[in-house]
């Protein structure tokens, strides 16, 4: 073939406001963190090209704000979502008890057609944090919330250190790309130009 097969991936990251969500993404896709916290208001994306087997995948990663009075911006965001991250801080037992809530949205806004399949993946974020011994939320505590929820796949982070960053990120790309596929929807030998101009028209808003 003369061109590789090209599928843009739409990825939601979720979570308490707070937790890590944009630190993780600039990590991922800039490789650089910053000790400064600033709250996302509305919704924000980036996206990152990666190669998996013999298809160019660009990850189109949405950041949408922990705040609540943000959420109903969301419904725009969720529809056509092929992925969703849910994060939690590890050191605030808060931001884990609020999981349910944001899965719940998620399925309830994005309106999935088979919600029981959809690819959700958890992050717990922040294992760097005072060596560890900040720690609130066990790993097994996690692993149980997981296995309850259909066996979402878990990961432990650290955006600051880089850890398992790219790891997680890799799944949460397999992931997307397996339920794309259940659509369908690829994109044969588009160019960046048209890619870009693709993602600035994503939003109504």
């Amino acid at each position: 073939m003369s061109f590789r097969r090209r599928t843009l991936l739409k990825v939601i990251v979720l979570g308490d406001s707070g937790v890590g969500k944009t630190s993780l993404m600039n990590q991922y896709v800039h490789k650089r963190f910053s000790q400064q916290y600033k709250a996302t208001i509305g919704a924000d994306f980036v996206t990152k090209e990666l190669q998996i087997d013999d298809k160019i995948v660009t990850l189109q990663i949405w950041d949408t704000a922990g705040q609540e009075r943000f959420q109903s911006l969301g419904i725009a965001f969720y529809r056509g979502a092929d992925c969703c991250v849910l994060v939690y801080d590890v050191n605030v037992t808060r931001s884990f008890e609020t999981l349910d809530n944001w899965h719940e949205e998620f399925l309830k806004q994005a309106n999935p057609s088979d919600p029981s399949s959809f690819p959700f993946i958890l992050l717990g974020n922040k294992i760097d944090i005072d060596g560890g011994n900040s720690r609130e939320v066990s790993e097994k505590k996690a692993a149980e919330w997981c296995s309850s929820k259909g066996n979402i796949p878990y990961y432990e982070t650290s955006a600051k250190e880089d850890h398992n960053v790219d790891d997680a990120f890799l799944h949460i790309a397999k992931s997307a790309m397996a339920n794309e596929h259940d659509r369908d929807l690829y994109f044969h030998g588009v160019p960046d130009a048209a890619t870009e101009a693709e993602q600035r028209g994503g939003c109504s808003c």
